[in-house]
């Protein structure tokens, strides 16, 4: 954004043309979850605070998993964790709307991968508070849970932040709906769009054994912990839920059909085994890519919306394939509507980082700021 958040916030007397100014109602964050994300979060608020940039925004409160602190005039953000480790109080999803006051722009930055903490975006939407999250489980599980997304922010008057649920803060859902917004109607959607099976994915050689890729991107931190959260293709699902949803297709979760790679021996071990057992990809992996290489293809991990129906899984495509480029953690996806019929409109860019999902979260929280 080219232009200080600040002129969107306050108006200025000279831009007011010899009317009175009018100050835009103040803006109070929460930020919930200081983990990796969340200290991104942190990171590039207080980058902004010494350049003077989003000067109308005030972080009145900020919580862990075991502890919060809540300034009204704004925590200092370079003592987060300081503070934090000294503050005697516990941190208490029903205090964050008493934190945050009662009067101008609140908003609840969700940086937690919580499900209990996602349980409350529809009450906090219905109460006031706006929400921007990069957690898809208010978003990409149940459909009830996903309407009830939608009727809160109407029962409140207020916005859901969700842009960095899927692809990181990629313009994917804001171009899906700039697109119906326009008249124009969503036909399908093919991505690749998990950041860890797309690294994978690019580097696998077919000569070195894939379960060394696994680990190297574990140990990475390009996968969760337990390597089979990605794996088996669920976090792809909810996001293709998140992305049919937003095209107007509203599915339940139960329709969309994922083909996991984890072989369901795998799949029935305890965490603390999974590393002994991670051989078990080797060998039907190696043969996949072979089939592949033979055809002159590569191996991507795709999600698909065609004709209503969902599914997700691995295919070979044609190396020339729109989403068989790429690298690093990319995500690419195909769009396909009435005006992109021939040819989907493509977009791509990197599809994990905390600093690519903490800058999509901001982005939304500018949005709504400015609103």
């Amino acid at each position: 954004m080219s232009a200080s958040v600040a002129e969107a916030l306050h108006a200025s007397p000279a831009r007011a043309r010899g009317s009175a100014a009018v100050e835009a109602p103040a803006v109070h964050l929460a930020l919930l979850g200081t983990g990796t994300v969340g200290s991104a979060v942190l990171e590039r608020l207080s980058a902004w605070q010494s350049t003077g940039f989003a000067e109308g925004l005030t972080l009145a409160h900020v919580a862990n998993s075991r502890r919060s602190i809540s300034r009204p005039g704004g925590v200092a953000l370079r003592q987060v964790a300081d503070a934090l480790a000294a503050s005697p109080c516990p941190s208490r999803l029903d205090d964050v709307a008493g934190r945050l006051g009662g009067s101008g722009r609140r908003i609840v930055i969700d940086a937690t991968a919580s499900a209990e903490v996602a349980a409350r975006h529809a009450d906090w939407l219905q109460d006031g508070l706006h929400v921007v999250t990069a957690c898809k489980l208010a978003r990409g599980t149940g459909l009830a849970a996903w309407r009830a997304v939608e009727t809160a922010c109407a029962a409140g008057q207020t916005e859901y932040g969700d842009s960095a649920t899927v692809g990181a803060g990629l313009p994917l859902l804001r171009s899906i709906r700039a697109l119906r917004a326009g008249g124009d109607r969503v036909t399908a959607i093919a991505g690749v769009l998990s950041g860890s099976l797309a690294w994978l994915f690019n580097h696998y050689d077919g000569l070195r054994p894939f379960s060394g890729f696994v680990r190297q991107a574990r140990d990475a931190g390009f996968t969760e912990p337990d390597p089979r959260e990605d794996l088996s293709g669920e976090d792809v699902r909810r996001k293709l839920l998140i992305l049919a949803r937003a095209a107007g297709f509203e599915l339940e979760q139960d329709t969309v059909r994922v083909t996991s790679l984890v072989p369901d021996a795998m799949a029935a071990l305890g965490r603390s085994d999974v590393d002994a057992a991670l051989p078990q990809l080797d060998v039907p992996l190696r043969e996949r890519f072979a089939a592949a290489y033979k055809n002159g293809e590569k191996l991507r991990f795709v999600a698909r919306l065609e004709d209503g129906a969902a599914r997700v899984g691995l295919e070979s495509l044609p190396a020339d394939h729109p989403l068989a480029g790429g690298a690093g953690t990319d995500n690419k996806v195909a769009i396909w509507s009435d005006r992109y019929d021939e040819q989907p409109l493509v977009i791509q860019g990197p599809g994990a980082g905390a600093g690519v999902t903490a800058a999509g979260m901001l982005d939304d929280v500018l949005r709504i700021a400015a609103g």
